[in-house]
């Protein structure tokens, strides 16, 4: 199996400024410590966006120096809360397609990753143009029948929480008629909802989790404002195989297993 990392809804601030309460830099941190521990093995990382939660550059380089430890290739995508001209001082060689958005494709094993930028500049919602969607158009017609995993912050469709659908991708429908019925697409991976959400649309199997910081919490009926909770960041460890797709969401600031192991060392 191929082994990749996601991670999502950094909201990096200047490091050491605390966000909604909590210290997002030192979860960051935490969460490269807890992937060199235990994930050296995977092939990469994609971050699916709001890297940042004003788009200023300490966060962005903040970013980048830990992402730096990491022993495999990283991608971070754009969110809703990202500026890519701030980004692209921080990270000059990440991906750009020709008409400079954050889009690129990675190939691992037998199978290819496509990564999105879904940023409407000025807008919580998502936007996926005439322009990016013809990238998209031409890689999907290169790929053939090869297996491809896509990666985007804003998701495509409602998933029945009103705050967050009403800031989701504008144009569904235009994004639908590219992807859809497409047999090759084996996963879609995205952002901007901060909790454990998976299903299918149309086919596609989706995940998404909690971010590394603040979370949304789960409440069907309110439009406005989106609210923040302190629920765990996690994060998800993907199995690929050639007939399977495993996605394991780890709350990696919890060691009570740690507790549970020296209770059993008391008893011996």
């Amino acid at each position: 199996m191929t082994k990749i990392i996601h991670i999502t809804d950094t909201h990096l601030v200047t490091p050491g400024e605390p966000l909604y309460g909590l210290d997002p830099y030192a979860r960051l941190v935490a969460w490269v410590d807890d992937i060199l521990e235990h994930h050296t093995d995977a092939e990469c990382c994609v971050i699916t966006g709001d890297l940042t939660h004003r788009g200023e550059a300490p966060g962005y380089a903040a970013l980048r120096e830990q992402l730096d430890r990491l022993p495999f290739p990283s991608f971070p995508l754009m969110g809703n809360h990202d500026l890519r001209s701030v980004f692209t001082g921080a990270f000059p060689e990440r991906l750009r397609d020709e008409n400079g958005f954050v889009q690129g494709r990675f190939d691992v094993g037998d199978a290819s990753l496509l990564m999105l930028d879904t940023l409407d500049e000025g807008q919580h919602g998502g936007l996926y143009c005439e322009a990016r969607r013809a990238w998209l158009a031409r890689e999907l017609d290169q790929l053939g029948e090869r297996p491809a995993y896509l990666f985007m912050h804003h998701p495509p469709f409602d998933i029945g929480i009103a705050s967050l659908d009403n800031i989701g991708l504008a144009n569904p429908e235009a994004f639908l008629a590219l992807v859809g019925g497409r047999k090759n697409l084996r996963h879609l991976f995205f952002g901007h909802v901060h909790r454990p959400v998976c299903g299918s649309w149309h086919g596609i199997p989706y995940s998404t989790m909690r971010g590394l910081n603040h979370q949304v919490p789960f409440d069907m009926h309110t439009v406005f404002p989106v609210r923040q909770s302190h629920e765990p960041p996690a994060y998800a460890v993907v199995l690929l195989a050639q007939d399977q797709v495993t996605v394991h969401f780890h709350d990696y600031l919890d060691k009570s297993w740690l507790e549970d192991d020296e209770d059993e060392a008391d008893r011996m």
